[in-house]
């Protein structure tokens, strides 16, 4: 649950992977369970900063060929996403918290 809350918390800073990476560093080895929990949650966040970073890059050049008029659809779908990656991080936090493993969806599986 800590890996999902922390890494919640430390998104709104850009570093949304830290917590579930400390997560699975001090207490992976202590229980399956963490474990699981702690590489799915940084799987997401690896592949929530790269899906950025490229949305990020795509959404410049997309701004700059249109004039700004691409922000029109860009914002929103900015918006939209971030939404989406919040209900799914609180969607985990539940499931790690009733005892139930969680995948998240879109997520390159990075770490193993």
């Amino acid at each position: 649950m800590t890996a999902h809350i922390g890494s919640l918390v430390a998104a709104w800073f850009a570093f949304g992977f830290l917590a579930p990476l400390v997560v699975l560093l001090v207490q992976g080895g202590k229980s399956p369970f963490v474990r699981r929990h702690a590489v799915e949650s940084l799987n997401f966040q690896l592949s929530l900063l790269i899906y950025i970073v490229v949305g990020g890059i795509a959404a410049f050049l997309l701004t700059l060929v249109t004039l700004g008029l691409a922000l029109v659809v860009i914002i929103p779908l900015a918006i939209a996403i971030a939404i989406g990656a919040l209900v799914v991080v609180i969607l985990a936090t539940v499931r790690a918290s009733n005892g139930e493993d969680y995948r998240y969806p879109l997520t390159i599986r990075i770490v193993s």
